[in-house]
């Protein structure tokens, strides 16, 4: 059965999903990238950046766990690139295909959330971008017609995962919880009851360089 998730989403000990001040030099936010420290030795993110080795323990097995049977994902302008406005025809950013090069690590067609009309972009490995101006109920029906049987994953950023959340409709959670203390930046959690949703924690496992929570209803 379709379950609609957020896997893998990287937190700081405060409750900050992001850094501030996104741009080209800083995709995540300032000091965002260090909320993502224990993912990125793991095997599975080695791997879906072709690259070998990785490490075999408690945050790969949680890692790969974010990544499997994903049919569909749906991400928010901001996690697709530091764009903002209408789409530009010309200038450095007009051919803009989104953070990851020529090969995404979706591999499954991604819903984008925005305000302005795109065509859909082909990329290698099987990933294709649709841009969504209807808002989240269009795009979680798109993406329920594009996964089939699979798993449905909100990407983010915090604010499309808060969305989501106030909708009622995501399954399950998984939280990496980075020790990292940011300070400032996107926060999770803010306008959110997760008790009030429903929500309880149901794992709790200290991997090498995250603490991992997961939430279901």
């Amino acid at each position: 059965m379709t379950k609609i998730r957020v896997g893998g989403y990287s937190i700081s000990v405060d409750g900050f999903g992001a850094g501030p001040d996104q741009d080209l030099d800083n995709p995540l936010g300032v000091r965002g990238k260090e909320l993502h420290e224990w993912a990125f030795g793991t095997k599975t993110f080695r791997t879906m950046f072709g690259e070998e080795g990785g490490s075999t323990g408690i945050d790969e097995s949680y890692a790969a766990r974010a990544m499997h049977g994903m049919g569909a994902w749906i991400l928010g302008r901001n996690m697709f690139g530091p764009v903002r406005g209408a789409w530009p025809s010309e200038g450095p950013n007009a051919d803009w295909k989104g953070w990851w090069g020529d090969t995404p690590p979706y591999h499954c067609p991604v819903f984008v959330l925005t305000h302005h009309a795109r065509a859909s972009i082909e990329m290698n490995g099987g990933t294709v971008f649709h841009f969504v101006t209807g808002g989240i109920d269009e795009a979680l029906a798109r993406a329920k017609e594009a996964a089939g049987a699979r798993d449905i994953r909100i990407g983010g950023g915090p604010a499309t995962i808060r969305q989501y959340l106030q909708a009622g409709v995501i399954d399950e959670l998984h939280f990496a919880v980075a020790p990292v203390v940011l300070g400032g930046g996107e926060a999770m959690f803010a306008g959110i009851d997760l008790p009030a949703l429903g929500y309880k924690v149901t794992e709790q496992t200290q991997g090498e360089n995250a603490m991992h929570i997961v939430l279901t209803k």
